[in-house]
């Protein structure tokens, strides 16, 4: 098999636990079709993991400084190896998606292997960008909200 490695390595543009929090919030239609994409040039697939489960969700207290758990969140996993690239990628997503967290555990073991960079850094763009205008619509929204009080 002849080695596809084209474009900047993603870690040139992204940490990957940047990548990794990008792709967890992705729109599913997108990274699943990237993962489709990949896997006709990535290679043999062993997988690991492929299951759901609950998860304590840690927070910390903001006044004494804390750590506590709130409650348990359900989440698919993945984890895969790729023998012909020394190659593994992990995938978690909050709820029942499990094709969700295999395809960002498929495109994890592409960017662990510098396969197809190109694609991944476009689709980590996108959904960037996207994850980032969702975030300003919301802040609109709350700020819509706000009350002026006046004092005496």
């Amino acid at each position: 098999m002849t080695e596809e490695k084209t474009g900047d390595p993603v870690g040139a543009s992204y940490a990957h636990a940047q990548a990794l929090e990008i792709l967890a919030a992705s729109r599913p239609t997108n990274i699943k079709a990237t993962a489709e994409q990949l896997l006709d040039t990535l290679g043999d697939v062993d997988v690991v993991v492929n299951r759901t489960g609950l998860v304590m969700l840690p927070l910390t207290d903001t006044v004494q400084g804390t750590a506590f758990h709130l409650g348990e969140v359900l989440v698919s996993e993945a984890h895969i190896r790729v023998p012909e690239r020394s190659a593994e990628g992990y995938g978690a997503v909050i709820g029942r998606d499990l094709e969700h967290a295999m395809a960002m555990a498929i495109i994890d073991a592409a960017i662990a292997s510098n396969h197809r960079a190109d694609i991944i850094l476009e689709l980590l763009n996108a959904e960037r960008d996207c994850q980032q205008e969702e975030d300003r619509r919301l802040l609109r929204k709350v700020e819509a909200t706000r009350v002026q009080m006046e004092t005496f």
